[in-house]
């Protein structure tokens, strides 16, 4: 089967099935998604949910984390992983948010990466969930579902896994496809033992068709 066949039906069989797929992260504006999407590297988006309420209820913005001091900032996110880190990020990234861009979280990916603990993957996510933009972030979720399923042959690691995917896919459709899979990954293609029998994608998945000897 050819890779653009594979696109064709994976994101048409996406698209009539789950027509709408939004970030699982609870957040009011662009600061809380930015310290949400921090938090969440390496946790569940549900132990995020669990944290930010109380967090975002001292420090709701950029100014007021930015005056926190960094052991406050870790008494409330502690029980996710990774915390003094995060914290440390976190304290700073507010901090250049407030000195640097005036206190307004920038749409710009570029200048999004400058800001401490904000990666590629955590700006394309954060210019695609607030502003639509016409990019796919690859986290673990997407950069392995999108190889089981033969969208990304060749790709070696997360970066070359975007090039492709955002090659392929239509602009329209890449903040929803990076949900997509994301989700889809989470829920059904998941690390140790994916739910071939609950996927609708079998028909266009090499991994499925690999493990059942079907010929692609």
């Amino acid at each position: 089967m050819r890779v653009s066949d594979r696109y064709k039906g994976v994101l048409g069989w996406f698209a009539e099935h789950i027509p709408v797929a939004e970030t699982e992260l609870v957040y009011h504006d662009p600061f809380q998604l930015i310290v949400a999407v921090i938090l969440s590297a390496q946790c569940t988006d549900k132990r995020v949910n669990m944290i930010t309420p109380a967090l975002f209820g001292s420090f709701p913005d950029a100014p007021s984390m930015a005056s926190a001091t960094q052991e406050e900032i870790f008494e409330l996110i502690k029980s996710c992983s990774y915390p003094n880190n995060k914290a440390k990020h976190l304290r700073a990234m507010a901090g250049m948010i407030v000195t640097r861009f005036g206190g307004l979280v920038p749409s710009d990916r570029d200048e999004l990466t400058l800001l401490p603990g904000v990666g590629r993957k955590t700006a394309n996510v954060i210019t695609s969930v607030v502003w639509n933009s016409p990019v796919i972030a690859v986290d673990t979720h997407v950069f392995r579902v999108a190889a089981r399923i033969g969208l990304t042959p060749g790709a070696r690691n997360p970066l070359q896994a975007e090039m492709r995917l955002t090659r392929e896919i239509p602009e329209r459709q890449r903040s929803l496809a990076h949900h997509w899979l994301l989700l889809h990954g989470r829920y059904i293609c998941t690390a140790r033992k994916p739910d071939c029998n609950g996927c609708g994608l079998s028909e266009w998945c090499a991994y499925y068709q690999k493990e059942k000897g079907i010929k692609a």
